[in-house]
């Protein structure tokens, strides 16, 4: 492992270290369990869930360094040249799903990837960003969410934030659906066309602003009375967190391809839902609301003329 990957590793677990603590401080209940697990074709992770908490009801906040000789389809379907090359594959990646359907499911990843072969240089890149999906979306959070993205993305230029917007609604969204999964973030993915220390300070300044943009969602939402019904609306919105992660999520399929732990991989999934046939919501409703005002990616910071 040279320099810069262990940079990127140390900054990593730190990352890690923080959002669990901060979370479980917001829980007040529920702690991380940590599962360090190793992968027999090389490299391993840290593990760490919680769930049943006082305000979450699962999630898991996982570091992994996994490497191997040759780079799975996943990785070099985009970068067919690098096929059949080593790799080294570093990242931190969380989902939460809290109980109360008022606070919004929450994702987020950074990594770094270098694909190897002796004799030539390394060929490396970093991805990552945050995504939102609420259930009984409030505008103002909303608004804020997309604020923090902005800013996290200002010091990198004016453009850097709507590209990756754009990004994160693009790759987002279920197709069979045609609808997003959330009201989106940022995301971002090979990114080498800056040097390598401005590229690692992106991908630092995206992973700092996480909990800059979910806490203060949490701090407003968590107290929010809810009923049955509206976690049978949650459970059903779930069911297009699964089809999306199960279906088109570069990251897990990686994971799968690349031999890695099932369990970990598979984290991501929300404990309860459910599936109805043709199933809609009444024409009117604040659960139709949800699709027809929130998930439309909106410009929510009237950037766009």
């Amino acid at each position: 492992m040279n320099d810069k990957t262990g940079a990127v590793k140390a900054y990593l677990l730190d990352l890690q270290d923080r959002i669990c603590a901060a979370l479980e401080a917001e829980d007040g209940r529920a702690r991380f369990a940590e599962d360090a697990w190793e992968r027999p074709a090389g490299g391993g992770g840290r593990t760490r869930v919680i769930g049943d908490g006082a305000l979450i009801e699962k999630g898991g906040v996982n570091f992994s360094h996994v490497f191997g000789n040759g780079l799975p389809p996943s990785a070099s379907a985009h970068r067919p040249e690098l096929a059949g090359r080593g790799f080294q594959a570093l990242g931190v990646s969380l989902v939460i799903h809290p109980e109360n359907p008022h606070v919004p499911t929450s994702h987020a990843n950074v990594r770094f990837f270098s694909a190897e072969k002796e004799g030539e240089e390394s060929v490396w890149w970093f991805g990552g960003g945050f995504d939102l999906t609420p259930f009984y979306a409030v505008e103002e959070d909303c608004v804020h969410w997309h604020e923090v993205a902005r800013a996290a993305c200002a010091p990198f230029g004016a453009d850097v934030y709507p590209r990756y917007k754009k990004w994160c609604d693009s790759y987002f969204h279920l197709k069979h659906r045609g609808e997003p999964r959330g009201i989106g973030g940022l995301f971002f993915d090979d990114l080498n066309a800056w040097d390598f220390d401005t590229s690692f300070a992106f991908m630092r300044a995206v992973g700092d602003a996480y909990l800059e943009a979910y806490l203060p969602i949490i701090q407003r939402r968590k107290a929010t009375p809810f009923s049955e019904r509206q976690r049978e609306f949650q459970a059903f919105r779930r069911g297009r967190y699964v089809e999306f992660n199960l279906v088109y999520d570069r990251g897990t399929l990686f994971g799968l391809q690349s031999g890695g732990r099932t369990e970990s991989i598979l984290m991501s999934l929300p404990p309860q839902v459910r599936w109805g046939y043709d199933w809609k919501p009444e024409p009117g409703s604040e659960e139709a609301r949800l699709t027809e005002y929130f998930l439309t990616d909106r410009d929510w910071l009237g950037l766009q003329s």
